[in-house]
């Protein structure tokens, strides 16, 4: 079982709405504590890609995930977009680590230039300065030079840039396990368990030892 953490996860306008739900659902049912942040552009996507009407009311927003997820004693904890007083907001308070999962290219940018224009931005350069993990999740194709150099720039401060690129050698038979691929592979970097799909090697690949 995984030691209990305190992560901040925060959702942007990209698509790829329900990586993030998902990765929430999973954080709060291992009992991890959950700082939660998301933009106005994220609600208008929540809303499009999933038909979910976020609460822009941080207490509002509290009871509508525990009450979606149906975990009533989630330790979860969402805050407004100006709550500049909030633990996230200071390196004195850092959370274990840090998920923008979608993360826009509008954000990565930000990130990588130490923008902290808004409270994830703010969020996510403390995550940097006090060298703790930061993960961003984009979904976007195709990549110009400006998106892959942000990227680098955060490779190099250490971040871990895990685009939402499913793989298929699990065989997956519905969206939903397309869905856990990414999302397991937040929780292998977060080192939290999770019995979402088998590693490499814990499953029979039927060609595993044919010729070529």
């Amino acid at each position: 079982m995984s030691k209990p953490k305190t992560i901040t996860l925060a959702f942007t306008g990209a698509s790829g709405m329900p990586y993030g739900m998902r990765l929430l659902e999973m954080l709060l049912r291992s009992n991890h504590t959950v700082y939660l942040l998301y933009s106005k552009v994220a609600q208008i996507v929540a809303q499009q890609e999933m038909d979910l009407p976020l609460p822009s009311q941080p207490k509002e927003a509290e009871s509508f995930f525990k009450h979606h997820f149906q975990i009533p004693d989630a330790s979860l904890q969402v805050f407004g977009r100006e709550a500049w007083f909030s633990p996230v907001a200071s390196g004195t308070n850092a959370a274990d680590a840090m998920i923008i999962c979608p993360c826009t290219m509008g954000t990565l940018a930000a990130v990588s230039t130490g923008m902290s224009q808004n409270l994830i931005e703010r969020a996510a350069d403390v995550m940097l300065k006090e060298q703790r993990q930061l993960i961003l999740v984009p979904r976007e194709t195709p990549l110009s030079t400006l998106h892959l150099e942000n990227m680098l720039r955060l490779s190099r401060m250490g971040a871990v840039i895990l685009p939402a690129n499913p793989g298929f050698y699990h065989h997956p038979q519905t969206l939903q396990q397309i869905i856990d691929f990414i999302v397991a592979r937040i929780l292998d970097h977060l080192k939290i368990d999770h019995q979402l799909m088998p590693r490499w090697g814990e499953q029979n690949l039927s060609h595993s030892d044919d010729q070529c």
